[in-house]
């Protein structure tokens, strides 16, 4: 029987910010391709074709009032002015032994909701990230890379974009 690793804790950076201890919860961007039906003469039905990506958004929940350099990049003009990086530490049930995972996303906060705040609660904010940039690395191996205004969408080390820039002298 094989268990699966188990996410045994984490941590969230945010613009060089240690963030230990700060960061209840959260929710690593969902990745999703943008598919438009097509269906052309002679075929027998319809095939989604895609069009790229679907907008990366990144939701996490900051514990406390305010912590550190949370408000430094918000309203920024630049599209990836604010940069978060979840590190995650999952354990093998079965032999113990740890795998290191690691989110990098570069964006805008879109969202800082500031949350209910009651006299000895631990008051939380809720915080959506929209993502220019995103990589998930898995035990030192890059998995997959988007960089949405760089043209650039790699898995497991294939770039399925690099013939689309040349095509376009990119």
């Amino acid at each position: 029987m094989a268990l699966p690793s188990i996410l045994k804790d984490f941590n969230l950076f945010g613009d060089g910010n240690n963030w230990q201890g700060q960061i209840p919860e959260l929710t690593l961007p969902e990745l999703a391709l943008r598919m438009v039906e097509y269906e052309g003469g002679g075929m027998g039905g319809p095939i989604e074709v895609d069009h790229g990506h679907e907008l990366i958004t990144f939701e996490w929940t900051p514990g406390g009032l305010i912590i550190d350099g949370l408000f430094d990049s918000f309203g920024s003009p630049v599209h990836d002015a604010a940069l978060l990086r979840f590190t995650g530490s999952y354990e093998s049930d079965e032999d113990g032994g740890v795998i290191p995972v690691e989110v990098v996303t570069r964006g805008r906060h879109k969202t800082i909701g500031m949350g209910d705040a009651s006299k000895g609660d631990n008051n939380t904010q809720s915080v959506t990230t929209t993502c220019s940039y995103y990589k998930l690395t898995v035990d030192g191996e890059v998995i997959v890379e988007i960089d949405v205004p760089g043209y650039v969408f790699t898995v497991r080390g294939v770039d399925r974009l690099a013939e689309r820039r040349r095509a376009l002298g990119l």
